[in-house]
C-alpha cells in the first residue's frame, strides 16, 4: 500500500468505523478485513442477506404486521366510543375539570360540549355501539379487539406519530416496521421486508421519518410503494438499458463496494450492495405483485379499487398481495383525519363521512380476504390514529363548522388476528369520553404487545447505539404487554 493510498483510506474511514476499530491504522485494516470476510457467504462470493428470514427468540403468534394508520387522529366519539351523555349535554358549557390545567392545541376560553351528529348502532359480536358511518366494520367485528383506553403524552400530530411509530417523539429513531424486519428479516428475498403506502393526498404529518431505519442499518427502512405510476420510484431501468447490461453494471459496482468495504469496514457499504441487489430483483417481482389490472372485476369491486389511481382502496388491495407474498410489515398511512371543523375540508358533517366512506369498504374486503385465506391467523392487524379528540367543540376563530381539538388522554383503536382476542372490548372511558375509566393502554404498552406477539421480549429486544441499549419501547421501565387482549 502506498502512502497516498493509506492517506486516502484514513480520510474515507467513517467516524463509526474509527471509534469501533481502534485508533491505529493497523487495527482499522485488520478489523475491516475481518468484517469483510464475515459478511461474505460460504462461497466467499456473495454477501449474507440482512433480510434473510430469522427465527424469533420466543414463541410468536404473528409472522407479519399490517398497520392501518389514520393520520390526523379520527374522533373516538364518532367511531368506536360514542357517548349518549355527551349527546344529551350538546351545546352546554363543558365542566371546568375538562379544561383546568389542561394544555389544548386550539381551544380557547370556556368551550361548549359537542354531541355527535352521527348515528350509532349496536354491533352484536362486541356488544357496543359503533358509528353507522362504518357499516363494513360489522362484517369483521367478530375478529377484532376494540381498545377504548389508549393514551399518549403527545398532543401535536408529528410528535405523537413519531412516538407511536418509532418510540420517540423526536426524529432519528427506527420505526416499528424497521425493528420488526431487523429482528425477523423478510419472508421473500425479492421484495422489501417493510413496505409503506400513503393515501389522502399528503404524507402523514410526521413525514418520511415515520418509516426511517434510524440507527439500524439502512436496508431495514421502509420502502414506499405507489398505487399509480411506477410502484417504486427510480427502480425501473432507463430507456435503452437492457437487463443484461444492468446486471453487468451492478456486478462492477458490487466489486467496487466490496473493495471499499475491505479497506474501511463501514457496514453501510454492505447495506448499499444489498439494496442495489434487492432493487434489481424488485424490477421483476414488484410489477407482478402490484399490477391491479390482473385482478378480477369482482375483486376490484369488493375493494372499490381502480387500477392506475392513487387511493386507499388500491393500497388495501396491494397490501393483501404483499402480505400474501411474504412482506413482513406493511403500513398504510391515510391522511385527512384531522377533524378540527375550520371549514368543510375538515368538519364532522361533510369531510368526516367522506373519509369513512373511503376506508370502510376496502378494509372490510381486506379483512375478509385475510380471514378467508387463513392469513389473519398469523397476521397482526392494527387500526387507529396517533391520539384522540376532545368532547368539546373547537370553534376555532368563531367557526360554525363542527370539529374537535386534539386529545391525548384517551382514544380508540382496534387490533385483530395474530394472537389477539376476537370479538372483545378492552378498557373504557368516562361518560364524556374525556378520560380513561379503566384498563389504560399507553402507546408504549401497544409497542410492547406488538413485539411480544412477534416473538420478542420487549425488555431485551435492543440495539447498541451511542453507548446505550436502544429499545422501541424506550429506556424507562413501565411498558407492559397487554395480556388482557391476548387470545
Amino acid at each position: 500500500m502506498t502512502m497516498g493510498q493509506a492517506r486516502n483510506d484514513l480520510a474515507a474511514a467513517t467516524r463509526r468505523t474509527f471509534l469501533r476499530q481502534g485508533l491505529s491504522l493497523g487495527a482499522i485494516a485488520m478489523g475491516a478485513s475481518a468484517m469483510g470476510a464475515s459478511a461474505m457467504g460460504a462461497s466467499g462470493g456473495e454477501e449474507a442477506s440482512a433480510l434473510a428470514p430469522k427465527k424469533p427468540p420466543l414463541p410468536a403468534r404473528a409472522k407479519r404486521v399490517l398497520y392501518l394508520s389514520m393520520s390526523g387522529a379520527p374522533p373516538q366519539h364518532e367511531t368506536f366510543d360514542p357517548k349518549p351523555k355527551l349527546n344529551e349535554l350538546d351545546g352546554t358549557l363543558c365542566p371546568e375539570a375538562l379544561i383546568e390545567g389542561k394544555r389544548l392545541a386550539f381551544i380557547k376560553g370556556h368551550p361548549k360540549l359537542l354531541g355527535s351528529p352521527h348515528r350509532t348502532s349496536r354491533v352484536d359480536p362486541l356488544g357496543i355501539e359503533v358509528s353507522d358511518l362504518l357499516p363494513g366494520f360489522r362484517d369483521y367485528a367478530h375478529s377484532v379487539t376494540v381498545i377504548r383506553s389508549m393514551h399518549t403524552d403527545q398532543f401535536n400530530h408529528a410528535p405523537a406519530e413519531m412516538l407511536l411509530y418509532t418510540g420517540n417523539q423526536n426524529v432519528g429513531k427506527p420505526s416499528m416496521g424497521s425493528w420488526a424486519t431487523w429482528g425477523l428479516g423478510s419472508m421473500n428475498e425479492n421484495l422489501p421486508g417493510f413496505v409503506v403506502m400513503v393515501s389522502g393526498g399528503s404524507d402523514p404529518t410526521g413525514g418520511k421519518s415515520l418509516w426511517s431505519s434510524g440507527f439500524l442499518p439502512s436496508e431495514y427502512q421502509g420502502v414506499r410503494l405507489r398505487s399509480a405510476g411506477d410502484p417504486v420510484l427510480y427502480v425501473s431501468d432507463p430507456k435503452g438499458l437492457s437487463r443484461p447490461m444492468r446486471r453487468r453494471m451492478l456486478d462492477a459496482l458490487r466489486d467496487l463496494n466490496r473493495s471499499d468495504h475491505e479497506r474501511h469496514g463501514d457496514p453501510e457499504t454492505l447495506a448499499r450492495i444489498a439494496q442495489f441487489e434487492l432493487a434489481y430483483r424488485m424490477q421483476v417481482a414488484v410489477p407482478e405483485v402490484t399490477d391491479l389490472s390482473m385482478e378480477s372485476p369482482e375483486t376490484l369491486a369488493s375493494y372499490g379499487a381502480v387500477p392506475g389511481q392513487a387511493s386507499f382502496a388500491n393500497n388495501c388491495l396491494l397490501a393483501r398481495n404483499l402480505l400474501r407474498e411474504g412482506v413482513r410489515f406493511v403500513q398504510l398511512y391515510d391522511w385527512g383525519w384531522d377533524i378540527h371543523g375550520t371549514g368543510k375540508g375538515d368538519d364532522l358533517i361533510t369531510h368526516f363521512p367522506m373519509k369513512c366512506r373511503e376506508i370502510d369498504r376496502p378494509i372490510a374486503a381486506l379483512m375478509r380476504d385475510l380471514e378467508a385465506t387463513g392469513l389473519l391467523e398469523d397476521t397482526l392487524v392494527l387500526f387507529g390514529g396517533e391520539f384522540g379528540r376532545t368532547p368539546m367543540l373547537e370553534a376555532r376563530g368563531g367557526s360554525k363548522f363542527l370539529g374537535r381539538d386534539h386529545q391525548p388522554d384517551c382514544f380508540s383503536m382496534w387490533v385483530a388476528g395474530g394472537g389477539v382476542k376476537a370479538g372483545h372490548v378492552h378498557g373504557s372511558t368516562d361518560d364524556l369520553g374525556a378520560s380513561i375509566h379503566e384498563d389504560p393502554v399507553s402507546v408504549r404498552d401497544l409497542q410492547a404487545t406488538v413485539l411480544h406477539l412477534l416473538g420478542f421480549d420487549p425488555e431485551t429486544f435492543r440495539f447498541p447505539y451511542q453507548g446505550l441499549q436502544q429499545r422501541l419501547i424506550g429506556p424507562a421501565q413501565g411498558p407492559r404487554v397487554v395480556k388482557e387482549i391476548l387470545a
